[in-house]
């Protein structure tokens, strides 16, 4: 699994004009499945985001976690996170999970990021057309891949 995350004060995702999600303090996930994805990196990944310390302390340290501040995620389906560009112009995402792959296993990560960290979970729809807003708090990007747990 590979994840960008946000750190943000407000953010939404909106599918046909309609807002699925929206959170105040929190992160933004934008997570990518690929095919290789089972439950030990959904148990790695929900861990690590419920405890990284990212979110600024009463000095402006980043010392607080998620759980700390009483924040929420958004979490968003991207495939395209898997993109190989090497080789030509157009993407190629062989590694993105198919969606019989990808979807349960989207489904539990959310179930687990919400009884890991306690916190509230929002989420946009697997597969749709989304537009995702929010506003990038530091700003705080930082990408996570199971696969590199260095």
């Amino acid at each position: 699994m590979k994840v960008v995350i946000q750190r943000t004060t407000e953010a939404s995702v909106t599918i046909e004009n309609k807002i699925a999600g929206q959170i105040e303090n929190g992160l933004v996930v934008l997570i990518g499945i690929e095919e290789t994805d089972n439950d030990e990196d959904i148990e790695w990944l929900t861990r690590k985001l419920s405890n990284l310390r990212i979110f600024s302390d009463e000095i402006g340290s980043m010392n607080l976690s998620i759980q700390d501040i009483q924040g929420a995620f958004l979490v968003v389906s991207q495939f395209t996170l898997h993109a190989k560009t090497k080789k030509g112009n157009r993407p190629s995402f062989i590694h993105a999970a198919k969606p019989e792959t990808a979807i349960p296993l989207y489904e539990k990560f959310k179930k687990v990021l919400a009884a890991v960290s306690g916190c509230k979970v929002e989420s946009g729809e697997f597969g749709a057309d989304m537009k995702v807003s929010l506003v990038n708090d530091g700003p705080v990007t930082i990408i996570i891949d199971t696969k590199n747990k260095e």
